[in-house]
């Protein structure tokens, strides 16, 4: 028997990099089945948080992941795009739920309630849940591209601006999982024409 309310929680992963997809996941968590030690993906080493999504998906009512990728950012815009994977995550689950608990200040145009909540991806455990996901199937992402581009090193940074990554942008150029909106993208693709 389903209760009659079912919450999920919603949070993206992947806003900030300079390629590859940006991803959500929406996670309905199964009271009768606590998981311990839910909490920000950030703030878990990648082994816990490996542990964890195996144990989330295990023990929820419903789990879907969604993604936008490098060429819906570029057209819709960042904000836009993971809105847009949030969505496709949400709609994805069965049992539809009730209300959906989004990380941030914006929520999806969804056909049910939904909340923003700042910093819920702290505060919330559906969140929580929701933003390992997220990030466990970015990071399973990013080093599947880095068999394909090596280059970039995407097994190390997983696409965010770091150093490294610069440093090959300039050596190498932007290849097709590259976010051509983002600024270190555009001039790197603008030195590459000269």
């Amino acid at each position: 028997m389903l209760p009659t309310l079912l919450i999920c929680g919603v949070d993206e992963a992947g806003r900030g990099p300079l390629a590859g997809a940006v991803f959500a996941a929406a996670v309905i968590l199964d009271e009768s089945r606590p998981i311990q030690g839910l909490a920000d993906s950030k703030k878990l080493s990648e082994k816990r948080r490996k542990e964890l999504a195996t144990e989330i998906k295990a023990c929820s009512l419903a789990w879907a992941i969604a993604r936008a990728d490098a060429g819906e950012i570029d057209s819709i815009n960042i904000l836009q795009a993971s809105l847009l994977a949030m969505r496709r995550a949400v709609e994805c689950l069965s049992p539809t739920p009730s209300e959906a608990l989004i990380d941030g200040l914006h929520c999806p145009k969804l056909l049910i309630p939904c909340r923003a909540i700042v910093k819920g991806d702290s505060s919330v455990a559906a969140i929580s849940a929701a933003s390992i996901l997220a990030k466990t199937a970015r990071d399973t992402e990013m080093l599947q591209l880095h068999q394909e581009y090596p280059q970039y090193g995407f097994d190390q940074h997983k696409g965010y601006p770091t150093a490294m990554h610069l440093d090959a942008l300039r050596r190498y150029g932007a290849c097709k999982i590259h976010r051509r909106s983002f600024a270190p993208v555009k001039l790197a693709i603008a030195n590459q024409l000269i």
